[in-house]
């Protein structure tokens, strides 16, 4: 019993002992501490005041925007709705330079570099390609293997293939079998049927209910010949 009461003793010790360590810190270092969370309150309070009064209006700018310039793009009138109509329409690629801290100035990146793909300047929606910052499965994964066909009008091969397997390996369902079939088609291209082989029994194994897997077997035994 008396050791109990000793050890406890000096539990009581050892703890007013911390205390008064504490309080000897706080009053020592009073003002910075004082400057420290004066800082970091300033610091909450810019942000929520950008968030707030900056950035959601100009959001819903943005949103108004986009859906001019998303109007063109479902007609085809990529140059319309890339550079805007010079009349109320200011087009996706000053969307992204105008709004680029905005999810809708983000998402104007993306469809700048389609239209960009899709008027045959593949090297500009590379550049507004890669802009595009997204957690959305689908539009990242479309977005990506999207580049992976920049690299292919460019000529470049071995770049397109690194972005279709980069595609085809984010587990997307309805996209990522499309880019592995091209890497597949590519690396036939490049004469390396094995590498193929492996890209088309990917999209039989991972992806069979998928349109790509209903044909593959003839690919897979095209290149095991």
């Amino acid at each position: 019993m008396a050791k109990q009461a000793n050890n406890k003793k000096d539990e009581f010790e050892a703890v007013q002992e911390a205390l008064g360590t504490s309080e000897a810190f706080i009053e020592k270092y009073q003002k910075q501490l004082l400057i420290g969370v004066g800082v970091v309150v300033l610091l909450v309070l810019i942000v929520l005041s950008i968030r707030n009064f900056y950035l959601a209006p100009r959001e819903v700018t943005a949103e108004n925007e986009m859906y001019k310039a998303q109007t063109y793009f479902a007609t085809d009138s990529f140059a319309l709705a890339l550079n805007g109509d010079e009349v109320d329409c200011i087009g996706f690629k000053n969307i992204a330079a105008d709004y680029s801290m905005t999810p809708s100035g983000n998402l104007a990146s993306a469809y700048a570099g389609i239209c960009y793909y899709r008027l045959n300047d593949y090297q500009n929606a590379l550049k507004y390609l890669s802009q595009f910052d997204g957690d959305d499965s689908y539009l990242t994964t479309a977005v990506i293997g999207l580049m992976g066909d920049c690299y292919v009008g460019l000529g470049d091969n071995a770049k397109a293939i690194s972005y279709f397997e980069k595609a085809g390996s984010l587990k997307n369902n309805v996209i990522s079998p499309i880019y592995l079939k091209k890497a597949g088609l590519a690396y036939e291209a490049d004469k390396q049927p094995s590498k193929a082989a492996t890209c088309y029994q990917a999209i039989k194994d991972t992806y069979p209910e998928s349109q790509e897997a209903s044909d593959i077997d003839k690919y897979i035994a095209r290149v095991a010949q």
